[in-house]
């Protein structure tokens, strides 16, 4: 058994290794490496394929034996510091090694059939090999130091996937945005993990929480310090978990392609920040101010990016807030104490937000031929509905994913949902009504999504004349593609099945996916649908706890919960609440949105019937405003921070080039001017040089003589 533990270094690095082997081809042998395109994308499904066989061993392990192994080897040894690199195997490592593995090798089956007519093809699975070998790295490190490196590494590859379309202008500068904001909570994680390695004089987390613990239990260390050095450490997380105030980025990261998307919001970077804070659960528990700051920055999140969700056009970034109000909830969830909700949530909701942004790409991809490659079209409901006809397949994922993220049972987000409400409740009434509210905003905001996108008529062909003056003869590309310099996917022609008569263009609908882009639909469709009992207790006699608290025994503080019949009837009572908040959202957005349109609108123009009624009610202006504009947060940090850099940035202009140029400047001229008039004084006569060296002497002479 223990085999497998000292062999598990392998998971990370054969797609570490695929990464390198294309890298280097790319790099010495282009033209080759290209050509075998498919070779490359086989070679790097099977590796991660393999991979994934080793963590799921790993998990069955874990659950039979709920052991912990730690392999440890010496890097840097001396009298004053000992570093150690190595694997960390628990419960949690084992869970989110088969959550990215499993993932991670739907996505690039995705990407064989979505990214096929791009340029970067062989280059979009150099990145997405290192991004999920930097996320299995991360998760397997057993100190603070290894997953400082990790988590860096995480960040790069972000920031190459981001803007992996640099020829944008949106890509590029979000990618910046994502590497910038992110830089902040970096630089805020590492001055946390020195001021904790000054406290406990270590970075091994059994060794880190063992000394602190000790320390805070004798009186030895202050919590002036320690509770800063711990909000520190929470800085990393709340930057790359979209955490308000550090969110901004989340949805800018759209602009990359669609699979990246979908691995970034479902198993790695966003779930990194959740990781790390569950793997430092036991540090911030002993710590309650932080505690509090980390629920009530996860409820703030939850709701914010609720209320940012209901109003976004762009399907791919309704999906991101989407994610961002979810990660809140994992964030409320650890920050109550409710370590197993959290880690609950963090599971269900992989699956079922891949599943959605997957959805979303196959979309997108059918899309394109028919409004072009511009997001601002593709990407834009309002030339959607009515694709549930068209995209079958499609449509039922998508409705799958959705049911589970409305938290509808007996789906996966159910039950983690239903658990974080229930804590929430217990905890803080206000944070149970915060948490609430948006279950409510979630079903709303996620079907309006749906009908939106995939029920009534197909509305891009209402959009005819916009067509005639922006879609090119040749069905390559846009005017706008052309404008903005969007890069052209090669043989784009066979995307696009069409005659070239513009009257042909009102008989253009939406086609389904191709069988590689649905079947990682159809597997992510049974997690999403059956992961949540992983969850719910079991009734063998009598009554047992979850599998899930049973297997995440030996991180939790303290016995796991015995369920009893009282409880049973306590968890129904809360599931009523939960499940009528949702189904209130959902009705209100069939109302609003359905098939059967209750209010009268005018598709052709806008597909929002609240826009009419908001004009004359300030309440609802003010709301569908500060959905739209993302809460003007965007625009208060352009004037404050980007506006005041700028501000700053000329103030040191001017005082470099006037007071520090100008003092050297200045100095530069006096000497220059006073050699000119000194010259004036130079006549070239000897005479005259002996005349005044005497006349010099004698002065000297008498000053000295009196002086002394």
């Amino acid at each position: 058994m223990e085999l497998i533990y000292q062999f598990i270094w392998i998971v990370p690095f054969l797609p570490f290794l695929a990464s390198i082997l294309i890298g280097l081809g790319l790099l010495f042998f282009p033209k080759s490496t290209k050509s075998l395109r498919r070779v490359w994308a086989i070679a790097s499904i099977s590796l991660l394929s393999i991979a994934m066989s080793i963590s799921f061993n790993i998990f069955w392990q874990q659950i039979t034996g709920n052991s912990i192994y730690r392999y440890l080897w010496s890097w840097i040894s001396d009298k004053n510091i000992v570093f150690k690199v190595g694997l960390l195997i628990d419960p949690l490592t084992s869970i989110m090694l088969v959550l990215i593995t499993t993932i991670g090798v739907l996505v690039m089956i995705y990407s064989d059939s979505y990214m096929s007519h791009d340029q970067g093809y062989v280059r979009f699975f150099a990145y997405l090999s290192l991004f999920t070998a930097s996320m299995l790295g991360l998760v397997l490190s057993p100190n603070l130091i290894q997953i400082y490196f990790f988590w860096e590494l995480v960040g790069m590859c972000s920031y190459l996937l981001i803007g992996f379309w640099f020829t944008r202008p949106g890509a590029a500068e979000a990618c910046q945005k994502a590497f910038i904001i992110n830089r902040i909570g970096d630089f805020g994680l590492l001055l946390g993990i020195l001021g904790f390695y000054w406290i406990t004089g270590s970075f091994e987390f059994e060794a880190l929480f063992e000394r602190f613990n000790e320390l805070l239990a004798n009186n030895e260390v202050s919590l002036w310090f320690a509770t800063p050095c711990a909000l520190l450490l929470f800085l990393g997380p709340v930057a790359k978990s979209a955490q308000f105030p550090l969110h901004v980025w989340l949805p800018d990261a759209m602009e990359g392609p669609t699979p990246i998307s979908a691995l970034i919001h479902a198993a790695t970077m966003v779930a990194a920040g959740i990781f790390l804070v569950a793997r430092l659960f036991p540090l911030f528990q002993a710590l309650p101010l932080v505690m509090g700051v980390i629920s009530w920055t996860g409820a703030a999140t939850a709701l914010l990016g609720a209320t940012i969700a209901l109003a976004q056009r762009d399907i791919k970034k309704g999906l991101a807030y989407s994610t961002m109000s979810q990660l809140g909830y994992m964030m409320l969830a650890l920050g109550i104490g409710s370590y197993k909700a959290g880690l609950f949530h963090l599971i269900t909701h992989a699956y079922s937000k891949a599943l959605l942004f997957l959805g979303s790409g196959s979309i997108i991809h059918s899309m394109e031929p028919i409004v072009g490659y511009s997001p601002g079209k593709s990407q834009n409901m309002a030339f959607m509905g009515g694709l549930r006809k068209h995209m079958p397949i499609t449509g039922t994922t998508f409705l799958i994913g959705t049911l589970s993220l409305c938290g509808i049972p007996p789906l996966a987000c159910f039950w983690s949902k239903d658990e974080i409400l229930a804590d929430s409740w217990l905890y803080f009434p206000v944070i149970g009504w915060i948490a609430w509210i948006t279950a409510g905003l979630t079903a709303f905001y996620m079907f309006r999504i749906y009908f939106i996108t995939f029920e009534g008529n197909f509305r891009a062909n209402s959009f005819k004349e916009s067509f005639k003056e922006s879609f090119l003869i040749s069905g390559i590309t846009t005017e706008l593609d052309r404008k903005e310099k969007r890069p052209i996917p090669l043989f784009a022609d066979s995307r696009i099945n069409m005659e070239r008569d513009d009257d042909d263009v009102r008989s253009l609908y939406p086609k389904e996916s191709d069988k590689i882009m649905l079947f990682p639909l159809l597997v992510l469709a049974v997690p999403t649908l059956f992961s949540g009992f992983i969850g719910v207790p079991t009734l063998q006699g009598q009554l047992n706890p979850d599998p899930l608290s049973h297997w995440l025994y030996p991180l939790i503080n303290g016995p796991y919960e015995v369920i009893s019949k009282e409880n049973w009837l306590k968890f129904l009572s809360n599931a009523i609440a939960s499940v009528g908040i949702a189904l209130s959202g959902l009705f209100i957005a069939y109302f609003l949105y359905g098939p059967i349109p209750f209010h009268s609108r005018n598709i052709r123009d806008n597909f929002e019937p609240l826009l009419e009624e908001e004009r004359g009610n300030p309440f609802l202006h003010f709301i569908y405003n500060w959905s739209f504009f993302r809460g003007y947060i965007d625009g208060y940090y352009d004037i404050i921070f980007v506006g005041g850099i700028r501000i700053l940035a000329k103030i040191g202009f001017f005082l470099d080039e006037w007071v520090i140029d100008g003092a050297v400047n200045g100095v530069g001229i006096s000497i220059l001017l006073g050699g000119e008039n000194l010259k004036q004084m130079e006549g070239g006569r000897i005479p005259s040089y002996l005349f005044g060296l005497i006349f010099g002497t004698f002065l000297l002479s008498l000053i000295v003589f009196f002086t002394f």
